[in-house]
């Protein structure tokens, strides 16, 4: 017997304890090396434990939920006994004739082999969809599965044959409880979800929030937008969004009015040399906020092709927790799904946040007339300790200005 121990990777200094999701191989089946083992949830990022090498699993330490540590033991796979001898050590293995006759038979992957091991998209699509890896021949690299593959699989694989049992949630609710004829259940937060909260308490506990108001004219943007978009896109490969202009222009106002870009540390306050715009995203597990670093020394492309980066990781839950530390000034984008006004909250240890909101045509005075604009309301809140009310507005109006103006953006005036 060869044991290999399987640890929890390095957290971030930030982070003490993490919580373990679901594990995907039960004690005795086969793993592959590098084989994603289960998911590991700290209070900022979803961390993946790969198998260290292939073998058979042949302990595990800490369950379902257990709270973990950096470094911490939480399995052990044994490289030097074989899946078959793993399988027969188990009392209820049914006999031989029988497994002949309900499944196919499969050629495990050697030792060292990728056969079997899915990408983290064709993962999640797999769990999703209850189709057991192994059923599937892996187009990838080494025999990766691909996320192509996966969904191929899932075109051809009818329900019928798929697991009547599904993956558990990384989260399972308690069992309903029935008040007279009305259910409730209890479902505990996950570790992110905790975080988030404390998070936003302790920005309402310590900052003293304000909120000012504009709104912004879109048609130049939205003009300029039509005018390049085919062209950028061949030239980036990337589709020019607004996302970008918001971007630039909220960097264009903190280089006018530096206090909009600093922070509190005890009684001094920290003005930064450069510019961290945290961009907050939608998430399944809830708000992330990955950092564009020095984001005026980006373009346009480069901060659209960040922005669909993060966003891809989000989706899957692979954000890195160097991604999202950090950061001296947020943008909060609620229009997404239709918002039409709100009042952002501070993103500790920052001073100030901008909340960007559904465009919609209204009617409105220009030169003595009322005409139908694309108008969108931004809202910016800030630290009233270090920022005032003056600094806040006008760096409010650099922003709609640059965006109603959006060729000097391109000039930086």
């Amino acid at each position: 017997m060869a044991l290999v121990e399987v640890k929890i990777p390095q957290l971030s200094e930030s982070v003490s304890e993490a919580t373990l999701l679901q594990w995907k191989k039960k004690t005795g089946e086969a793993v592959a090396a590098d084989e994603i083992l289960i998911e590991v949830e700290t209070d900022k990022v979803v961390l993946e434990v790969p198998a260290p090498a292939a073998g058979t699993l042949v302990e595990i330490v800490e369950g379902d939920g257990a709270t973990v540590t950096a470094d911490q033991l939480i399995a052990r796979i044994d490289t030097a006994a074989s899946a078959a001898t793993s399988a027969n050590a188990h009392t209820d293995a049914p006999a031989p004739d029988t497994l002949a006759t309900t499944a196919p038979a499969q050629t495990l992957p050697a030792p060292g082999s990728k056969a079997g091991v899915a990408m983290p998209a064709a993962a999640k699509i797999l769990a999703d969809k209850h189709i057991d890896p192994a059923s599937i021949a892996g187009t990838g690299k080494d025999g990766r599965i691909t996320k192509a593959d996966a969904l191929a699989a899932t075109a051809t694989t009818p329900a019928a044959a798929r697991p009547a049992q599904p993956a558990m949630p990384p989260a399972p609710p308690i069992a309903p409880v029935m008040a007279g004829n009305r259910a409730e259940e209890r479902v505990p937060m996950s570790r992110l979800r905790t975080r988030i909260a404390e998070r936003l308490l302790q920005s309402q506990a310590t900052n003293a929030i304000l909120t000012t108001f504009n709104e912004v004219n879109m048609q130049p943007v939205m003009d300029m937008r039509k005018r390049f978009q085919e062209k950028f896109e061949k030239q980036h490969g990337v589709r020019l969004g607004f996302m970008s202009f918001f971007v630039k222009a909220v960097v264009h106002a903190l280089k006018q009015y530096p206090i909009l870009n600093a922070s509190i540390d005890g009684n001094d306050i920290i003005y930064h040399g450069y510019f961290d715009i945290g961009v907050a995203v939608g998430s399944p597990r809830g708000l992330v906020v990955p950092i564009l670093r020095d984001a005026d020394q980006m373009g346009f492309a480069d901060i659209e092709k960040k922005i669909a980066e993060f966003g891809a990781k989000a989706r899957d839950g692979k954000l890195g927790i160097e991604e999202m530390s950090g950061g001296t000034f947020s943008i909060s984008n609620g229009g997404v799904f239709g918002s039409m006004m709100s009042t952002p909250i501070i993103n500790p240890p920052q001073s100030a946040i901008l909340g960007v909101h559904a465009t919609k045509e209204r009617p409105v005075a220009e030169n003595g007339q009322i005409v139908i604009r694309p108008m969108n309301y931004l809202a910016m809140s800030y630290d009233h300790r270090i920022i005032d009310g003056r600094e806040a507005v006008l760096g409010l109006v650099a922003m709609k200005e640059a965006l109603e103006d959006p060729a000097r953006l391109l000039f930086d005036l």
